[in-house]
């Protein structure tokens, strides 16, 4: 009788790992010694992009805020505006679009001559201090706005500080003499976003100064080849409220261009 015959068993083959590549295989490598390979190239990878990447990020530089930046330079002495408005040079002023038809240097009793600036509702601007510098730098502070005086060619800078009579304000005027029209709108336009980091130094000290990290504006006017820069706060610093006219304010500060108003007359007459 014949035994019943056993039903042979194929040998299943074990699946292929899923650290075993082909090339790696061709090469002889066991599937640990590639799974090994594989973490080692990872590993070094990694490190090599990340390398990379402190390479380029150093390349970069270091960047310093707008708003912060030349903050070291004024070094907390006076507050900065929070608020800026620029115009654009009207053509009354075109005569003196020119420089070289306007030679004539500022004099600080031309610009600041008259001690008293009147406006509306009684508000009179008495002038406290000025100065008149023929190094623009010594008036200015903050790289780029630096750049833009030194490119301009300013040849002086005019200064000076008013208190209003009841002591509530402080106002400072700044009129820089630069080359042309042309430099003078540049500066006042490009103040929309360097007067964050680079301003007028104050000339004030004591009761006639700004008080640091108090609440300020700033306005930029080009004037033919000059730029007036206003500047005007209370004198305790805090913010303005609804009897605070700044606008009057501002246009009382102003009176001190009429020296600018006088060399236009002076080259086209009194008829125009």
């Amino acid at each position: 009788m014949t035994a019943p015959r056993t039903a042979t068993r194929k040998r299943r083959r074990p699946p292929p790992s899923d650290w075993e590549f082909p090339l790696l295989s061709h090469l002889g490598l066991q599937p640990k010694q590639q799974k090994l390979i594989v973490i080692i190239s990872s590993v070094l990878g990694a490190l090599a992009v990340a390398f990379a990447l402190v390479v380029v990020i150093s390349s970069l530089g270091e960047y310093t805020p707008e708003q912060r930046e030349g903050a070291a330079i004024l070094q907390g002495d006076s507050a900065l505006p929070e608020v800026y408005h620029s115009w654009a040079s009207p053509k009354l002023f075109q005569p003196i679009a020119d420089r070289a038809k306007d030679r004539a240097p500022l004099t600080e009793k031309e610009v600041f001559g008259q001690k008293t600036l009147a406006g509306e509702k009684k508000l009179t601007l008495k002038l406290a201090g000025s100065k008149l510098d023929a190094d623009c730098s010594a008036a200015v502070w903050g790289e780029n706005l630096l750049e833009l005086v030194a490119d301009g060619e300013c040849t002086q800078a005019a200064r000076g500080v008013y208190t209003s009579t009841d002591g509530r304000y402080i106002g400072q005027y700044t009129l820089l003499n630069l080359r042309d029209g042309k430099a003078a709108s540049e500066l006042v336009d490009a103040l929309k976003t360097l007067y964050r980091g680079g301003w007028s130094r104050p000339v004030g000290t004591g009761k006639t100064a700004f008080p640091p990290g108090g609440y300020t504006e700033g306005g930029g006017y080009a004037l033919g080849h000059y730029v007036g820069l206003v500047w005007i706060g209370r004198a305790d610093g805090a913010d303005p409220t609804t009897k605070d006219d700044f606008v009057s304010l501002s246009l009382t500060l102003r009176g001190a261009e009429k020296a600018v108003y006088r060399r236009v007359v002076s080259i086209t007459g009194p008829a125009s």
